[in-house]
């Protein structure tokens, strides 16, 4: 049995993670910004956490180690969406997204980090994007902060070296969530942005019908932290997102690769 602490519980790939790790015996403390969204199951312990507040995330922690005592497990799974063109992202809403998708998590992994050090042994799992490789359109934001995380992580990785407390950047492609639902739209309209951005959404929304459930998710979680040396990074979805897309974006020039993606989105 671990103790583990995961962030975004109340919906979508952190619900489904925080269920199966309940079911399979470990103790879970999961963070929702609204508590009354928790299920209340037994070896679940509910802990408010607004990621856009920097003291909520030290005394959402704090709590949540006074209870448990010590975490096994960390993981960063929370986060929030912005659609809308870039030329008119308001530098708030930036501000807010790297606040939820960056700089409240590298706070809390921060927090979590020195104390599996001074237990010299731990796991933290940063839930972070394949849009950190192929980024959506019309969510820089959302894409740019993704992959922040992601280069965050690499260079934690870097400096841990042989430390027994391993760091997985866990990148999913298009999982069916009601992430969507609650992706905030620009109110901004332009004449030569509107039919691409409804051209992206309606992509985006038949992807995320189209995609694997979040189960597929926990059950790559609960594979990891049974793990002894867990991979520093791994992609979760379906086959030609997961894998066969990276690959090949890997190898193309950046000029082919925006070609591919606009054919995709249709823009």
């Amino acid at each position: 049995m671990k103790r583990i602490l995961i962030t975004g519980a109340s919906s979508g790939i952190g619900l489904a993670i925080a269920k199966l790790l309940v079911a399979q015996g470990h103790e879970v403390w999961g963070t929702s910004r609204n508590l009354e969204r928790i299920p209340k199951l037994p070896r679940w312990h509910a802990v408010r956490l607004d990621l856009a507040d920097r003291l909520s995330v030290e005394e959402a922690f704090n709590f949540a180690l006074t209870e448990a005592g010590y975490f096994d497990v960390l993981i960063n799974n929370a986060g929030a969406g912005h659609f809308g063109p870039a030329e008119f992202l308001p530098m708030e809403t930036i501000v807010n997204q790297f606040q939820i998708l960056v700089f409240g998590q590298i706070q809390l992994m921060q927090l979590a980090l020195r104390h599996m050090q001074a237990r010299g042994e731990g796991l933290i799992i940063n839930v972070t994007s394949l849009a950190s490789r192929l980024p959506v359109p019309f969510m820089a934001a959302y894409n740019a902060g993704k992959a922040a995380l992601a280069a965050f992580t690499l260079s934690i990785q870097l400096e841990l070296g042989d430390s027994r407390v391993h760091i997985v950047d866990l990148q999913p492609a298009d999982i069916s969530t009601e992430f969507n639902q609650d992706v905030s739209k620009s109110t901004q309209r332009d004449p030569r942005y509107d039919d691409k951005v409804a051209s992206a959404w309606e992509v985006t929304e038949r992807n995320m019908r189209d995609a694997p459930k979040p189960d597929l998710v926990a059950r790559h979680v609960l594979k990891l932290i049974s793990t002894v040396h867990p991979p520093l990074r791994i992609t979760v979805g379906n086959a030609f997102q997961s894998k066969i897309a990276p690959l090949i974006f890997r190898f193309l020039p950046q000029r082919v690769r925006l070609w591919g993606l606009r054919r995709h989105y249709d823009i």
